[in-house]
């Protein structure tokens, strides 16, 4: 098996099976279903060509006739994730509305799969079917949108790094890693006790004129997402 640096081919670039050999008994989608419920349910680390053929009730042996290593199996999952976006309505021409919209279901996919940054960040850009499908559409929804075409698909990378962080932390506060994460009262008022010293004016005076913090429940959250996305993406774009 080829390590990804040298591997010249992905996973989707070749047939699902051969025209030789005995039936099919499985299939990629069958086998990336099971390693998506694994994940969500155990984390990342358990996802191996052994646990996942152990949930179909086979050999990792016969999962290689499929897929030909743990990274191709890795692709495919992020590929499904990709394909759970429903990208079925035309663009409506509210390029910033529409762009907000598929920002806001790229958040939801993270927040169900959590362990998805940690895949993202050790796969590289390794690009399938559904997440071309997602970058061609979110470029046809950025059609009427000022800007050149590296501006454009600056925006929708920066569209998936907004996502991730954003889901990255609502799930370590659910998971408890991070308690005072979901706490704003406690960290406004850990500012400010530090910023009466004295010795940080600006904030002081940022805090003073702010007020107290808002909620922090999901619907807070997606929100604040909305806001930033709304203030970043013309400025990236004008």
């Amino acid at each position: 098996m080829a390590d990804r640096e040298t591997r010249p081919t992905t996973v989707w670039s070749r047939l699902e099976r051969g025209a030789r050999g005995p039936a099919p008994e499985r299939s990629r989608y069958e086998i990336t279903a099971v390693a998506l419920a694994l994940a969500d349910a155990e984390g990342l680390a358990a996802v191996s060509m052994r646990a996942v053929a152990q949930r179909l009730g086979t050999g990792p042996a016969s999962l290689y006739r499929y897929v030909g290593s743990r990274d191709e199996l890795l692709d495919l999952m992020a590929d499904a994730v990709a394909g759970e976006l429903d990208l079925s309505a035309a663009p409506s021409g509210d390029w910033l509305g529409d762009l907000v919209g598929l920002a806001l279901q790229s958040k939801a996919a993270h927040t169900r799969h959590p362990w998805l940054p940690e895949l993202n960040d050790r796969r590289g850009e390794v690009l399938g079917p559904h997440a071309i499908d997602y970058l061609d559409h979110a470029l046809a929804v950025l059609a009427p949108a000022p800007g050149t075409s590296r501006q454009k698909l600056e925006a929708i990378g920066l569209l998936g790094g907004l996502a991730t962080l954003f889901a990255r932390r609502e799930a370590m506060a659910v998971a408890g890693e991070n308690p005072r994460a979901g706490d704003p009262p406690a960290q406004a008022a850990h500012l400010a006790a530090v910023a009466a010293e004295g010795r940080h004016p600006y904030l002081l005076a940022a805090l003073t004129t702010a007020g107290p913090p808002p909620p922090a429940g999901p619907a807070e959250r997606d929100a604040l997402f909305e806001r930033l996305l709304r203030r970043l993406l013309p400025a990236m774009l004008g």
